[in-house]
């Protein structure tokens, strides 16, 4: 099905997806008349390549995400450093749910690819399942991991031909975006799939 996302500050990147690749990219309009038959996703915001997180292992690892039934002992935030460690060791189980959450977190944020050297077998089929993509890390890392890094590294622009992986922000530009973070991600696409929606 021929899908054609628009987003409101950026109109003249629409996106024509076809099945799992990107057939075409360009002004709304022109997309929109030459193939009437797409569907048609209107979003806020501006339409971005999306997001390398070059954080994977320390987030996807290193880091417990906990499950909303688990609220009242370990509440709803990420958790780090030896506390995570503790539950792991307790429990290695754990690992696998705790990378697919994590994994959902990241997929909110706009993060369309990871990068760092994944060692979990639970944590890289998390990542495989999702249908992320892995990326080279840069050669040094700001830090702190989280999930809406300082800077933001986005992907190079979308093609005709290439994978339909792409996030849409609610914000006026891109400079709003480094701004205000990945948090105001409204829309995750990865493999033409929308893998995330905004309420």
């Amino acid at each position: 099905m021929l899908t054609i996302h628009t987003a409101e500050r950026s109109p003249e990147t629409a996106v024509l997806v076809d099945g799992s690749a990107v057939a075409a990219v360009g002004p709304y309009e022109e997309l929109a008349a030459a193939r009437p038959d797409a569907r048609v996703r209107r979003w806020p915001g501006i339409l971005t390549p999306g997001l390398l997180n070059p954080y994977g292992p320390e987030l996807l690892e290193a880091t417990y995400h906990p499950d909303p039934r688990e609220a009242e002992g370990f509440g709803t935030e990420p958790i780090g450093g030896e506390r995570a460690r503790r539950i792991f060791r307790a429990d290695p189980a754990r690992l696998g749910a705790s990378a697919r959450r994590g994994v959902q977190r990241m997929l909110a944020h706009g993060t369309v690819a990871v990068a760092g050297e994944l060692r979990s077998r639970a944590v890289l089929d998390a990542v495989r399942r999702a249908g992320l993509a892995v990326g080279r890390r840069p050669d040094r890392l700001p830090g702190p991991a989280a999930l809406s890094p300082a800077p933001l590294i986005l992907l190079p622009a979308l093609a005709p031909g290439g994978p339909a992986r792409f996030a849409v922000f609610d914000v006026a530009d891109r400079t709003e975006l480094v701004a205000r973070g990945a948090g105001t991600c409204v829309a995750t696409v990865i493999g033409g799939r929308l893998v995330y929606r905004g309420r």
